[in-house]
């Protein structure tokens, strides 16, 4: 028997192959287009783009495979999150779809918050915070700016509920990703009436059903599955990219966080309760396992190195090599890595700083290591808010560009005081859905399997296990709180000049 894991990019489609043991078998991968010709901050893919790519990915995995497609017996997708795919009442987009990255709602957003009583207000009633990339902005947007779009709306869905949606005619939302929306109430995990009246009184009726994730969608449907030489295969809730790649590294149960260390980073760990930040600061998400997944997200991690690189014209190798030749700390020269602004801390306006040049700092190598360190310490003023609020992490498990560097790991061990392993399967939201899909399937048969059982054999630990080192504690807790001081000093010059990053 066999599972197949998919996982909707922002960038592209990437499809897995396993069998019932976790073994990856064959691996596809299709590129994702933009709508051209936007405007600054927005961010747009049609729907059809993502079914084309999952069909092309699919075939590219199944070759690979060499298996016979009708042993395939379950499928999951994950999705990229966030994002407002707007259906007619025959289920055809009406639009492109406004993705994650769409900056383009920040005055719906401001409506929506205000009109329930302001920030402070929102994160009491709902248990999260409404970030400008969330959903429920954009639904406002089209209201205001395309009213007979907004007429024609019948279903609203998100991108992994609509690649659902089109393999099986089944109109659903799972926790995990609905709780990015900014309509559902967290902690109770139900959409929230007055935040969704603040849109629009009759959007109620168009936000699918609420599911448990551990409740499949359907089977895909039979001119679908015979395309590609299946038959019958359930598709499990799917969930969005996070929420997958907690599956699929085995982050589900308390203690293990996940770190991705891409263009962006994310760090984020199981709770069986839910986890609520006051400020906003940790978005407050439920998980795709029927928990909840309190998760950090920074904007400036690999995209600061790989300007370094363009400048100097060097590999990944080299980069490392060359960091690795200064001193740890790198003799205190800091690096404010906001290129692209930032999300945690909330600056949107601020731009990158090197603080502490002087003639013993000023070199490539030194350099070299503020840089890394600077996106470290970054998503280390986040994480420990994380622990402030109860997190108790005793594992990170890293994924994504940075956890390729053994320098990168050590740095992360040393900042957060926790030992960092990698793993196996690099490719963590596709492996994930694939592995909830087999939870999915085997409940679905009338077993009692829990999502721990299923990763707990599958999901395997890669070589490396980084512990901190302690010589150097006290100095990265240092640079630290100099790095917090420092952002801290500089907000109210950001925000005074007001240039959005970009």
């Amino acid at each position: 028997m066999f599972a197949v894991g998919i996982d909707s990019g922002t960038q592209g489609t990437k499809a897995l192959v396993i069998d019932f043991n976790g073994k990856v078998l064959g691996r596809g991968y299709a590129p994702h287009r933009f709508t051209a010709g936007l405007k600054p901050g927005e961010s747009e893919q049609h729907p059809g783009v993502w079914v084309e790519a999952l069909k092309k990915a699919l075939a590219g995995a199944l070759r690979e495979a060499k298996i016979n497609p009708k042993s395939i017996i379950s499928l999951g997708i994950s999705g990229q999150q966030h994002g407002f795919v707007p259906l007619d009442k025959k289920g055809v987009p009406i639009r492109p779809a406004k993705l994650w990255n769409d900056t383009s709602t920040v005055e719906e957003t401001g409506m929506i918050v205000e009109n329930l009583g302001g920030k402070k207000s929102f994160i009491r009633k709902l248990g999260i915070s409404l970030a400008v990339g969330y959903t429920a902005s954009k639904i406002l947007w089209l209201k205001r700016n395309e009213p007979q779009n907004f007429a024609r709306l019948a279903t609203i869905h998100l991108p992994h509920n609509y690649l659902n949606f089109w393999l099986t005619g089944v109109p659903a939302m799972e926790f995990g990703d609905a709780s990015g929306t900014g309509l559902m109430n967290i902690r109770r995990r139900c959409w929230h009436p007055e935040a969704i009246a603040a849109i629009d009184s009759g959007l109620e009726a168009k936000l699918p059903p609420l599911r448990h994730p551990a409740e499949p969608i359907g089977y895909i449907k039979k001119e679908i599955a015979f395309g590609f030489g299946m038959e019958k295969v359930l598709v499990s809730s799917g969930g969005g990219d996070n929420m997958m790649a907690a599956i699929g590294t085995g982050n589900v149960v308390q203690g293990v966080c996940t770190l991705s260390l891409g263009t962006s980073g994310t760090i984020y760990s199981y709770s069986a309760r839910p986890f609520t930040d006051p400020e906003g600061e940790i978005a407050a998400f439920c998980d795709s396992t029927g928990g909840w997944l309190p998760l950090l997200c920074t904007m400036n991690v690999t995209n600061t190195t790989e300007f370094f690189k363009a400048i100097l014209k060097l590999s990944n190798k080299s980069l490392e090599a060359l960091a690795t030749q200064a001193p740890s700390g790198a003799g205190g020269l800091i690096f404010l890595p906001f290129l692209d602004g930032e999300r945690v801390p909330v600056l949107p306006f601020a731009t990158g700083v090197f603080f502490g040049l002087n003639k013993k700092t000023f070199n490539a190598a030194c350099l070299a290591r503020s840089i890394i360190e600077g996106t470290i310490l970054n998503l280390g003023y986040g994480f420990a808010r994380m622990q402030r609020l109860g997190l108790k992490p005793s594992e990170i498990r890293a994924t994504g560009g940075g956890a390729r560097s053994r320098l990168w790991l050590q740095i992360v061990a040393d900042v957060f005081k926790v030992p960092v392993v990698t793993l196996a399967e690099q490719e963590a939201a596709a492996f994930g859905a694939a592995l909830q899909s087999i939870w999915s399937y085997e409940r679905e048969r009338g077993g009692k399997t829990d999502i721990a059982s299923v990763v707990e054999r599958r999901v395997k630990l890669g070589k490396a296990t980084i512990e901190p080192q302690k010589k150097n504690s006290s100095l990265y807790d240092d640079l630290q709180e100099r790095f917090n001081s420092l952002w801290k000093t500089l907000a109210s010059e950001f925000e005074a000049h007001r240039t959005p990053a970009g």
